[in-house]
């Protein structure tokens, strides 16, 4: 067959596949993630029809969809929501980092990967998936309780330490010395500081200038815009993805609704080719011999993101069941893990089959835990004879997080929002 027919035969059946797998995810109510990275080990080396024509579309594919993701998510804040949030729940996201990134690190340095293994994993331990807690969250109608706002405050100071953490990942696995790392970061945090600056400076002047009333000139111009920053950003070592999120971050107002709308179809297609690549680049066979410590790891994790939860929700004034609930619905791992691995994995390839498991079984586990950690909290405490509620503190209104602009599949809008429920 001609390279052109095959490439198109392939990339068809893939988009199609991806279309009903979504589809599929949709009706049991799954996230389409664990389904995606499946189909990825299904079609790539060592799997049952392994795709050639195809796979160097697929990684460019997978490298704009890396751009998309961070793109999108620096559209859902404006530089003053970031500001706030780190004034108010940076105590929350500091627990959140030592819990979570620990237990990654020393299981790579256990594993023997040394140090960029162990940031590497740490990394993938450490940030939740924003996207999977956005959708439990509307499905279970909570949207109004008192501990959503923690919930988003420390999922927003996740994705802003991504700013410094990336590029710090980028640098390691580029093998450059110590200077030249603390160089990387000193960049990063010096670009992300004259961002959040410019933003809430000159926010307005910026997004006039790339405004457009013709949907097709906004679209060009904010993602040509976006990759020409990501690519400069690579170039400097800062990581595209930083790049990308920084674009986002500096648009405001109606020009980053109007963008994150004509985007969003963009970003879903490419963050699932995204995914599935990252299973093409992972052989299945790896798998079975790194699934007893990816559950080993699950575990903790969950354990301690359970912990992060309770603990900022504690701190907020929240009582006892809006703890247990702001714990459970943080467990969910996906996207941003599969992008610092897939970062990682050409540099320590063994992280790539590890994080795979993880995120396989962090991401079908969290919608669970959202549901069941507070009934099975209160009937272990029933049975050790504590009153469900018992040792709450005196509630006062939680501090202020930011509110987020999800995409169309993460809506979190009033109009969507459950009625309000307090404990």
């Amino acid at each position: 067959m001609h390279d052109t027919t095959a490439l198109l035969v392939e990339l068809g059946a893939v988009i199609l596949g991806l279309g009903l797998i979504g589809r599929v995810a949709g009706r049991i109510g799954l996230s389409p993630i664990p389904l995606y990275l499946l189909a990825g080990l299904a079609f790539g080396h060592g799997g049952l029809i392994p795709l050639d024509a195809s796979e160097e579309f697929t990684m460019v594919g997978a490298e704009i969809g890396v751009i998309l993701l961070l793109l999108l998510l620096g559209l859902e804040y404006s530089a003053s929501e970031l500001v706030t949030s780190l004034k108010t729940q940076y105590p929350s996201g500091a627990v959140d980092f030592v819990l979570n990134a620990t237990p990654g690190a020393v299981a790579a340095l256990i594993l023997g990967w040394g140090p960029v293994g162990a940031v590497a994993l740490a990394g993938v331990t450490w940030i939740s998936s924003s996207g999977v807690i956005a959708k439990v969250m509307t499905d279970l109608g909570r949207l109004g309780n008192r501990e959503t706002p923690v919930i988003l405050g420390v999922l927003v100071m996740e994705d802003l330490a991504m700013a410094v953490y990336l590029p710090l990942l980028t640098a390691m696995l580029a093998g450059v010395s110590l200077a030249g790392g603390s160089l990387a970061l000193v960049i990063a945090l010096g670009t992300v500081g004259f961002v959040l600056y410019l933003a809430l400076r000159h926010g307005r002047l910026i997004s006039r200038a790339v405004s457009s009333d013709n949907p097709e000139m906004l679209l060009l111009v904010v993602l040509g815009l976006t990759v020409l920053v990501a690519g400069v950003a690579q170039q400097l070592q800062v990581s595209a993805a930083v790049g990308a999120f920084l674009v986002g971050i500096a648009l405001s107002g109606e020009v980053a609704e109007g963008a994150r709308k004509l985007l969003t179809p963009l970003r879903d297609l490419f963050a699932a080719v995204f995914f599935v690549f990252f299973g093409l680049s992972t052989n299945p066979a790896d798998i079975p011999p790194v699934l007893l410590p990816a559950a080993i790891l699950a575990v903790v994790t969950v354990l301690t993101k359970i912990a992060t939860g309770w603990y900022a929700a504690r701190r907020a004034g929240i009582g006892s069941r809006g703890r247990w609930r702001a714990g459970g619905t943080l467990v969910a791992r996906g996207e941003f893990s599969i992008v610092i691995a897939g970062l990682a994995v050409a540099t320590e390839p063994r992280i790539g089959p590890l994080a795979t498991g993880y995120v396989l079984i962090l991401v079908i586990v969290g919608p669970l835990t959202a549901r069941w950690t507070q009934p099975l909290a209160e009937k272990i405490q029933a049975m050790r004879g504590v009153k469900p509620g018992g040792g709450a503190v005196v509630e006062t209104p939680p501090k202020a997080a930011p509110e987020r602009r999800l995409g169309d599949h993460d809506e979190l809008t009033p109009e969507h929002a459950g009625e309000a429920r307090g404990d």
